[in-house]
């Protein structure tokens, strides 16, 4: 496996995402891998040429566009968003991801040149996390409303949750819940005595026949 002088080593993988590995370590490309897939991050710049390299490779097949948001995640540093294009080749069955950091603020370029059905999912990603494609064909809201201010998976999206109660007393609190799911506490659920008003939990025993009668039924099946 060859190597681009003062770039990142290619990350084992299969011989076709091999190729596309060292490609992509050519355009300024970082590869890694998390639980056996394949991820190189590229720079906001070359992430159109990045993709047209994969394809022309032969992962002719864009699974999806994915948006992320790094804000107040534990140990991340850089910048606050991520745009990830899952890729598959369907004859080599092989897969890759291409990444791409950008600011908020900052555009990447559209694939739809590329992918077709790149348009609803990068719409998707524009809608939910405000990320701008540049050169898209008609970059438009596509799953909240025209009307809605903000974007609806930013981490710092107002949200205006209510506790969710459960029938046996335990309760969810949106802070304490979105707290734990980054780090900052390992409390997520409370915990009131009762069921839900209005609500009674009962747990009554069967007859011993009855159990008799359900194991049986279960061994015939």
């Amino acid at each position: 496996m060859s190597e681009v002088a003062g770039a990142p080593a290619a990350v084992p993988a299969g011989p076709l995402a091999t190729t596309v590995q060292e490609a992509l370590v050519g355009l300024g490309g970082r590869p890694g891998v998390f639980k056996e897939m394949i991820t190189v991050t590229v720079p906001r710049a070359s992430g159109h040429d990045a993709a047209r390299a994969a394809k022309e490779a032969g992962f002719d097949l864009l699974s999806d566009v994915l948006g992320i948001d790094w804000l107040n995640f534990p140990r991340h540093s850089g910048p606050r968003f991520s745009v990830v294009y899952n890729l598959y080749a369907i004859a080599a069955n092989e897969r890759i991801f291409i990444r791409i950091d950008l600011d908020d603020g900052e555009s990447v370029a559209t694939i739809t040149d590329l992918w077709p059905g790149a348009n609803f999912l990068e719409r998707e990603v524009f809608d939910l996390f405000g990320v701008h494609f540049a050169g898209h064909p008609n970059l438009r809201k596509l799953i909240t409303p025209e009307d809605l201010e903000g974007h609806a998976l930013r981490k710092d999206f107002p949200l205006g949750e209510t506790p969710t109660l459960f029938n046996d007393g335990r309760f969810l609190d949106p802070a304490s819940f979105r707290a734990g799911m980054i780090g900052r506490s390992r409390g997520l659920t409370g915990w009131v005595g009762g069921a839900r008003k209005g609500v009674v939990s009962e747990q009554v025993e069967r007859p011993a026949a009855t159990r008799a009668d359900a194991a049986d039924r279960k061994h015939e099946s």
